[in-house]
């Protein structure tokens, strides 16, 4: 009878155990780390659609990664904006609440308080989130604004807002001092007044004469250059009489003279006196013209020419300036150059709106947009007039420096009031608001979208403790028995298996 050996069922119980072995160490690597496998090899058909999930996870990764830079960027642009805001109206309760004692100077404790708070504001245009400058529009990494004391003062050969606002007040007072307007007596019953050259935007400008002088003809604004007029007449004008002259002012403002005939003395304010005939009342009332408008050229002249400088300076690229020297008869305003003139805003200027300067895509199909330029109106607007407040200045012993102040804070104190159809703080902090709760909309969705997804990939990939558990026990016993088997056949000899 032949024998068979034992050599290749030896071989093929090694196999089998060398086989059982492997599958109980992936078993226990799959218990240790929750995957199916290390590679998607091991993942078996499904491993396209883990892939596929993995691509979608790792999208929203990125995506939860901008909406966290771009929210600080927010953050710190709402904290400045929320400052700017404080600013505005704590300057605009100086105007409003100001003294009217000088120091040496000739500025107010609320024009000093201004002066700190230009330079806190300028500061804050200038704020970084870490190299990126959030008000320069698309130059992130270049300063928004100049420096304070380039602003006001100038650098070297370049002129600052003090020195536009100089040159400005020369334009607009005139040599004589009647903001660019002249007196006369076209007759001896009449008073005219006239500017002094067409189309020249300095000065006073004639708005409207309205009279209820007894007997007299009032004409005009009319002519080249406008002039107004008033004549008496052949008779005298009753005690009580009025005539009204109303003027267009640099900053958009108006103002009145109006003079009352009067047969009192002394002669009260604002009036003229009845002489004894037409011709002398006249005189008398050319005489009180004059003074008037001396004082009015005096006060909130000065102080609109000052806001139209500061406007020139900060709502124009680039700034203009007074054409000159010389000032006081300038006809003209001319652009400044990089050479002559200082640019306030160093950041990007362009055309487009200033949100669509810095956009980030915050999901497959959105993105918002949170660009923010210095020179945007808000910014200008507010920047004008604290700047022309805080450097103002006046002759204390001028018997006018308090109504050129007065001047000054009732203009300051209303355009830093809410202005209708002029964009404001407020609305840019609206539009990054807005922003805000869009990316904070787009991170929920994102965190449950990707919940649901890690679900799935876990289900492809991943494994059931429990059944690994389970498979492992059997795989034991499985594997001592096979040992147990193998070990009996290994001392199987002939002698006993006779």
């Amino acid at each position: 009878m032949a024998l068979n050996g034992i050599g290749t069922r030896s071989t093929f119980l090694s196999q089998s155990l060398v086989d059982t072995r492997q599958q109980l160490e992936m078993l226990q690597t799959q218990l240790s780390t929750g995957r199916k496998a290390d590679t998607y090899s091991g993942m078996g058909v499904s491993r396209g659609f883990g892939i596929s999930l993995r691509t979608q996870m790792t999208a929203l990764d990125g995506y939860a990664d901008t909406i966290t830079n771009v929210d600080t960027r927010l953050n710190i642009t709402n904290a400045a904006l929320s400052r700017m805001v404080s600013i505005g109206k704590e300057v605009r309760t100086g105007a409003t609440t100001s003294s009217l004692s000088f120091d040496q100077s000739g500025q107010t404790t609320s024009q000093k308080g201004a002066l700190s708070s230009l330079g806190e504001m300028l500061q804050l245009l200038n704020t970084q989130s870490g190299d990126r400058y959030l008000f320069s529009g698309r130059a992130t990494d270049t300063p928004a604004v100049a420096g304070l004391g380039d602003i006001l003062d100038g650098s070297g050969a370049k002129a600052g807002l003090k020195q536009l606002i100089a040159e400005r007040k020369l334009a607009d007072v005139g040599a004589s001092g009647l903001g660019r307007l002249t007196v006369s007596a076209p007759t001896a019953t009449s008073v005219a007044l006239a500017e002094d050259a067409a189309g020249s935007p300095f000065g006073l400008k004639l708005n409207a004469i309205t009279s209820s002088l007894s007997g007299a003809t009032v004409t005009g604004p009319a002519g080249s250059p406008p002039a107004i007029s008033v004549d008496l007449g052949a008779t005298n004008p009753s005690d009580g009489d009025k005539v009204k002259f109303t003027f267009d002012l640099p900053d958009g403002t108006t103002e009145t003279i109006e003079l009352a005939a009067s047969n009192a003395s002394p002669l009260p304010a604002n009036s003229f006196a009845i002489g004894a005939t037409p011709a002398a009342t006249a005189a008398n009332l050319q005489s009180a013209l004059t003074s008037a408008v001396a004082k009015l050229a005096d006060t909130s002249l000065v102080a609109a020419s000052a806001l139209a400088a500061s406007d020139n300076f900060f709502n124009s690229q680039p700034p203009l300036r007074v054409a000159g020297p010389p000032f006081d008869s300038a006809t003209s305003l001319v652009a400044g150059t990089a050479a002559d003139t200082v640019m306030w805003y160093t950041g990007e200027a362009g055309g487009d709106p200033a949100r669509g300067t810095a956009v980030a895509r915050i999901d497959q199909s959105m993105a918002v947009q949170y660009g923010v330029r210095a020179d945007e109106q808000a910014f200008r607007w507010q920047l004008q007039n604290i700047a022309t407040f805080a450097v103002l200045t006046t002759n204390p012993a001028s018997p006018n420096a308090a109504g050129q102040i007065t001047a000054l804070n009732e203009r300051i104190a209303h355009n830093m009031s809410t202005q209708v159809g002029q964009q404001h703080l407020e609305d840019i902090q609206a539009d990054l608001a807005g922003a805000q709760n869009a990316m904070k909309a787009a991170k929920d969705r994102q965190t449950q979208t990707k919940s649901m997804l890690q679900t799935m990939l876990d289900s492809i990939e991943g494994v059931s403790n429990d059944e690994v558990g389970t498979q492992i026990l059997a795989l034991q016993t499985s594997l001592q028995a096979s040992y147990q088997t193998t070990a009996m056949l290994y001392q199987t000899s002939l002698v006993k298996f006779l």
